[in-house]
């Protein structure tokens, strides 16, 4: 189930990414970029593509997982991971796993 969320949030936010990707650098080239003192980026224009590309797919990823996160349901966000035998002592979820 973890694996299936995570595509959940990968793939998806890998689409949004190239698209972003592609939008952006459509209208800007790679070497008029500048850092916020005026001085030009040292990275070649591939460079720079692939760290944009990975920019924007974190940012999507982040995304997708707020909306994973906020679409669970009550019980998966507070249920107990550990099976009721294996709960330690004092733990207020002592019966059976709510």
């Amino acid at each position: 189930m973890l694996a299936q969320r995570i595509m959940w949030i990968a793939w998806p936010a890998f689409l949004v990414a190239a698209v972003m990707e592609m939008v952006v650098f459509a209208f800007v080239d790679p070497q008029d970029l500048h850092w916020f003192d005026g001085q030009p980026l040292s990275l070649s224009r591939q460079g720079i593509y692939t760290l944009s590309f990975f920019a924007f797919w974190v940012l999507a990823m982040a995304s997708s997982a707020l909306t994973t996160l906020l679409s669970m349901s009550p019980f998966e966000v507070n249920r107990c991971p550990l099976p009721a035998e294996g709960r330690p002592d004092g733990c207020p979820k002592q019966g059976p796993c709510n």
